[in-house]
């Protein structure tokens, strides 16, 4: 039986985990990062170190000397309830790289300047996206000057980052303000951020309690204090009021739970970014360095309203439905030199937290980092799906399950939309019921505590074409 084919590729390519991706140590004693179905004991850690972990004020793009070191990626399902909801681990995407891709990770009994040009870029996502950027700048320059003295063929190799949600901020400014842009061949971005998500600030500004009041643990001081939070909100007009959309800053007395000077700074952090990219790209350089994969056609918060000390998330922005990947709205997952219209910009049905698992996204990857496209689909697309389901959801409750159409296309009102519910040691299936109009329902009962992924496809479409979706149910911590 002969071996598989790999494509060649002889540059270094660098994977950049988005918030909560890193598992983070302290003095050795592991304090984020749970291991395969354990997404509510890694809560739990986490929350019983989490005083110790809250960052100082006015820390800017500096590291508190607290003794938190990454030591890795997140390997599967991890979720911080209050700072970012559930996200498939990386151990699936450096998998796929290695058996698709000439591609090398550091193996165990590897001496330490063994080449490798696979490279897991862990970082303290806490702290500034600019201090993990020049992180990365240091790593970069380490990994790829081993890699191309390594072999003369490799002398002229350069980096390819695939980052997902955040890593795409934390490798923007690498690239267009620390340098990075002189050794890039490519910035893959999958879900980023690159103007903010509404639901990073409505976590800052409602926060977040595990558990009950009794014997619960308040996460909402840990998440207000970091500055990464805070650079993940929107840089846009978000907020609605009587006379039309507002930026956060413009609130007259503040938001409650924002901190002002990290909010003032997230602003410039953004700008820097884009005045670097158009100077870069006015000097003679490209502007299709920065590869988007966008989120579509998923129910995605857009703006928000102000009521009381809380906000209200809203689904729309100026009554239009942008859509996006449930976490990060359509338009902002787009880089300010790119038009809306940019062929170079991919788009995709999955959601944030699945996006870099999914085939279509996979296939992405493959037509930007092999030598040659070659074409996965079929001559009919699968059907496109709009999927909602909670976030959170208290242990017990049926979990609703949600389907629209997403696309107009003859026979959306008479598909059959099978959902499948998979956690530890749980699978189950069913069909949805047909409202009526493109829209189907089932709620799934009796589901224990534990994360869940819901992935659902019209009958008809092949299961590997499914949208999916993540869930987090019960878990007192």
């Amino acid at each position: 039986m002969g071996t598989v084919r790999r494509e060649p590729l002889g540059d270094l390519v660098v994977v950049v985990p988005g918030i909560l991706g890193s598992r983070l140590a302290v003095d050795g004693r592991e304090v984020w990062g749970a291991s395969a179905g354990a997404v509510w004991q890694g809560i739990r850690t986490f929350a019983g170190s989490v005083k110790g972990l809250r960052l100082p004020k006015d820390l800017g793009d500096g590291h508190p000397g607290d003794g938190v070191t990454a030591v890795g990626l997140v390997p599967s399902l991890h979720a911080l309830p209050g700072v970012w909801p559930l996200v498939n681990g990386y151990s699936g995407l450096l998998g796929w790289l290695e058996r698709t891709f000439t591609l090398r990770r550091a193996l165990p009994g590897d001496r330490a300047d063994a080449p490798v040009n696979l490279v897991e870029f862990a970082y303290d996502w806490r702290l500034s996206c600019r201090y993990n950027a020049r992180q990365l700048a240091a790593r970069v320059d380490e990994a790829l000057g081993r890699w191309r003295e390594s072999a003369p063929h490799r002398a002229d190799a350069r980096v390819r980052l695939v980052c997902h949600s955040m890593g795409g901020l934390v490798g923007r400014y690498y690239v267009e303000c620390a340098g990075g842009a002189e050794v890039t061949r490519q910035l893959i971005t999958l879900g980023t951020p690159h103007r903010g998500s509404i639901g990073a600030l409505e976590s800052l500004v409602n926060g977040h309690r595990i558990g009950g009041e009794r014997l619960g643990v308040d996460l909402s001081g840990f998440g207000r204090s970091l500055p990464s939070t805070h650079q993940l909100t929107p840089d846009y007009a978000c907020l609605e009021g009587p006379d039309g959309l507002r930026y956060p800053k413009e609130i007259a007395g503040g938001l409650h739970g924002v901190d002002p000077l990290l909010l003032e700074d997230a602003g410039r952090f953004h700008a820097e970014i884009r005045c670097a990219a158009v100077q870069r790209i006015r000097r003679g350089g490209t502007d299709r360095l920065c590869l988007p994969v966008v989120g579509v056609r998923q129910p995605t918060p857009t703006t928000a309203a102000l009521e009381g000390e809380r906000l209200r998330l809203i689904e729309t922005i100026e009554g239009h439905d942008e859509g996006g990947d449930g976490r990060v709205p359509r338009f902002a997952a787009y880089p300010a030199e790119l038009p809306m219209d940019d062929p170079t910009v991919r788009a995709s049905f999955a959601h944030h937290g699945a996006i870099k698992g999914h085939p279509g996204v996979l296939e992405d990857l493959f037509d930007w980092l092999a030598p040659a496209p070659r074409v996965y689909r079929g001559a009919t697309a699968a059907y496109p799906l709009s999927v909602r389901v909670p976030d959170y959801l208290a242990s017990g409750a049926p979990l609703p399950v949600r389907v629209e159409v997403a696309t107009e296309r003859d026979g959306g009102d008479e598909l059959s939309v099978r959902a499948t519910v998979t956690g530890e040691g749980v699978s189950v299936s069913g069909t949805l019921s047909n409202l009526g109009g493109g829209r189907y329902t089932r709620a799934f009962p009796r589901l224990g505590p534990g994360a869940y992924r819901v992935s659902v496809h019209a009958s008809r479409d092949h299961e590997d074409t499914a949208v999916t979706a993540l869930t987090l149910i019960g878990g007192d911590a």
